[in-house]
């Protein structure tokens, strides 16, 4: 696999283990390799990671008020 990667066999180790220090591109063609590649779509999918969004969702104003008459009739 290493050499249908193009990556030596010690690169293809450290992804295997998990190594941080691998670059995403040696991820995305073992991915694409082993015919995953569309799982990494998914991966990277805002709407899969919940952390994100709960993290967001923290941002949002707690209380929304009401336009008045004048900001309604500036939005026209």
């Amino acid at each position: 696999m290493a050499s249908r990667m193009f990556v030596s066999q010690q690169t293809l180790i450290r992804l295997e283990a998990g190594d941080p220090g691998v670059s995403l591109h040696v991820l995305v063609n073992a991915l694409h390799i082993l015919g995953m590649d569309n799982t990494l779509m998914s991966v990277a999918s805002p709407e899969s990671d919940s952390l994100g969004l709960s993290l967001e969702k923290q941002r949002l104003p707690v209380k929304i008020r009401k336009k008045t008459k004048k900001e309604i009739d500036l939005d026209f």
